[in-house]
């Protein structure tokens, strides 16, 4: 087979903006850090865009009042039966404590970086005078370029973040500079919510100048060192110019008038906790240092392409999974699990969502990129201890973790998120690919400890049934179609499904480091309830005979069973009218992003093909791929970081396959040649 032109696969998907696209800005990042940029490459008309343009990184909270003012001690517990459960659901007459722990620590907007322009007479000049925008983001060297007029007269921005370092650059080119029409404004917004409701929260927060602190120290007239602080936080933030003047333009805000003999400008700005000092590189050595990291980037792991296909669809579909790489690499390959927006704004707090995290991440293997999936695996083992205390403190062994989180792994209260348990076996499942990338026994040590305690608390929370001679998962307990109520709920599909596997998987983990099994993951493996069944399809739960009828909508999260899961217990046929159930009666307008993809996973495992493709490419809101390659789902959530991750992961699926599937290339594409799959350095599903 040919070798796949990867530079003219990247790049035909370039993200092209003209003018201002208000939900599409785009990103520069390397999963630790990333700044996101208006039509002019900087952050100098936020106004315009329905997304807030952040400055983000993996490292930088905040707690409001400071760390420790409430704790979940004083947040009211549900769901308690004598030694077992708790769960922080309600806020009952604790209102405030509960409000607090579920918005805190929250993550920190680190500044707003933008340019001010002048007209020939010195008036500050608006939108209006910005003509002929068009930038291009370049994937294959993660240089953004901007070109643009400010009344007539031609310039020219790039930008770009360093690859191991917390900094972004850019590199101006312009007659206004030289005629002091160009200046660069930095401000920094209070480290507190807009206001409790979510869909302000995601905005930056230019009120409360009385609750944080901007000190700076000048090195140079043009460099600087600015600490910031906010009650027990705070970070360090190094500013640098080629040329100009830095003066302080506020409280928080500053301006580096850059006028000087030169009409080209470098600027950079890093980043780094209070403690530390950041290092900083001349634009010109970042853009050099992303052109060679892209480039190693593209041309390792895997790529498929889809030109030659007849399919009209085909050059979409290649379009969404090329830059749904970019995308993940620069938000979700960092040190921690991401939130859902990544470090493109803050949605539910900035906090990530654990049972997102397979979404975000599974893909990294299956691509040939285990290393970006192995950066976050190591927070798992730092907050075992804390994981320990859930499940203890809940009446369980092992370590349970948490829903909605910060770094510290502490779980948020949540009428929902407490009750989650599917995200209880992912880490079981991603050190598995991870072995299967690296099978060492530098790997087992690495995760193994993971592993089995997180099978521990699963063996610990099934709960027998005497009765019945079976286990059972629940009451209290919610599924991924998270409409359910936890009491009424047990025995949901996936989750049941899940269950096995991830026992399964541990007693492995066990046989391959010669090391003895807790002897009740297999017996809970073994006498766990069969996956519920009414009128010959999979019902969303054993409690919910009328899953198609009142309760189709949310996650159709039976398919997982088969598709995420290899399902060794599903029975194939009944899968099969359960798809197609689901394909008939679903309310597809209240799904989201991953269930597409997760649909489509099922229809492969199914040899549907070309059904498969059609629900990857089904044409519904919240699968919408916007111009910057982001999943829009709703106003205010217009990006979507599972639904990306999600694509890829059943792409690799479909174009490589998956273990004890059919040989031969693409088994999950039609095979009626309206397709043409070519692919090189995928991995095979499990």
């Amino acid at each position: 087979m040919t070798q796949i032109d990867r530079r003219a696969l990247v790049t035909r998907h370039n993200p092209t903006i003209r003018g201002i696209v208000p939900m599409a800005p785009l990103s520069v990042g390397n999963g630790e850090f990333a700044f996101t940029a208006d039509l002019t490459g900087m952050q100098s008309f936020p106004e315009q865009y329905e997304v807030p343009l952040s400055t983000q990184s993996q490292w930088a909270w905040h707690s409001s009042g400071g760390r420790g003012t409430w704790s979940l001690k004083d947040a009211p517990m549900q769901y308690r039966d004598g030694d077992r459960g708790g769960y922080p659901i309600r806020a009952e007459d604790r209102e405030e404590a509960f409000h607090w722990l579920r918005q805190n620590p929250h993550r920190l907007q680190l500044g707003e970086f933008g340019f001010r322009f002048a007209s020939a007479s010195g008036e500050p000049l608006t939108v209006q005078a910005i003509t002929d925008a068009e930038q291009t983001l370049d994937q294959w060297s993660g240089v953004l370029t901007s070109r643009f007029r400010v009344d007539g007269v031609p310039v020219t921005v790039r930008t770009v973040c360093h690859p191991s370092v917390d900094q972004f650059g850019v590199v101006v080119e312009s007659a206004l500079i030289a005629e002091g029409r160009l200046d660069i404004a930095i401000r920094f917004p209070a480290p507190g919510m807009v206001s409790r409701s979510w869909d302000r929260s995601i905005a930056l927060n230019w009120e409360d100048a009385d609750s944080h602190g901007t000190e700076c120290r000048l090195l140079s007239p043009r460099s600087a060192l600015i600490d910031r602080t906010m009650d027990d936080d705070g970070y360090r933030v190094a500013i640098r110019a080629s040329q100009g003047e830095l003066v302080r333009d506020g409280t928080h805000a500053f301006r580096l008038r850059a006028k000087g003999p030169e009409s080209r400008l470098g600027f950079a700005a890093g980043f780094a906790g209070a403690d530390r000092t950041p290092a900083l590189v001349s634009p010109d050595e970042c853009i050099a240092a992303s052109r060679e990291h892209w480039e190693s980037f593209w041309l390792g792991g895997g790529a498929v392409e889809l030109s030659g296909s007849r399919d009209p669809r085909a050059a979409e579909l290649e379009r969404r999974v090329v830059q749904s790489q970019f995308l993940t690499a620069i938000h979700c390959a960092g040190s921690v699990p991401p939130q859902e927006t990544g470090l493109l704004y803050n949605s539910w707090f900035g906090k990530f969502h654990l049972e997102m995290h397979w979404w975000h991440a599974f893909h990294f293997p299956l691509w040939g990129r285990a290393e970006l999936l192995r950066k976050s695996m190591g927070w798992y083992r730092d907050i075992l201890p804390v994981a320990r205390e859930l499940a203890k403190a809940q009446g369980y062994e092992g370590a349970r973790w948490p829903k909605m989180v910060a770094p510290d792994g502490v779980q948020s209260p949540s009428p929902i998120g407490p009750l989650l348990i599917w995200q209880q076996p992912h880490p079981i499942a991603l050190a598995e690919l991870c072995y299967l990338a690296d099978p060492t026994e530098e790997t087992l040590r690495q995760y193994g400890e993971l592993v089995f305690e997180s099978a521990d608390f699963m063996a610990s929370f099934a709960e027998w049934d005497a009765a019945g001679g079976r286990y059972v998962l629940g009451p209290p307990v919610i599924p991924a179609q998270e409409r359910h109520k936890g009491e009424h709920t047990w025995n949901p599909t996936y989750e049941l499904e899940y269950w096995r596997h991830g026992l399964e998987l541990a007693e492995t983990w066990a046989k391959r480091l010669g090391a003895e099994a807790n002897p009740k993951w297999k017996d809970v493996r073994e006498k766990l309830s069969v996956l519920p069944v009414g009128d010959g399809v999979y019902l969303a739960h054993e409690n919910c005979p009328d899953t198609y009828t009142r309760t189709n909508t949310d996650h159709p999260s039976m398919l997982g069973a088969l598709g995420m899961l290899p399902g060794k217990t599903v029975d194939p046929e009944t899968m099969r009218r359960t798809l197609d159930r689901v394909m008939e009666c679903w309310s597809w307008e209240t799904t989201w992003g991953w269930d597409y993809p997760m649909a489509a996973m099922t229809a492969a495992r199914l040899g549907d093909g070309k059904r498969a493709v059609e629900l990857l490419l089904m044409d519904v809101t919240k699968n919408t791929y916007l111009p910057n390659g982001h999943n829009y789902q709703r106003p205010g959530l217009m990006a979507y970081l599972p639904g990306n991750g999600g694509l890829l992961t059943a792409v690799a699926m479909m174009a490589c396959g998956w273990q004890g599937g059919p040989d031969g290339d693409a088994p999950g594409f039609p095979a009626d040649g309206s397709w043409t799959v070519r692919w090189e350095g995928l991995n095979r599903f499990m």
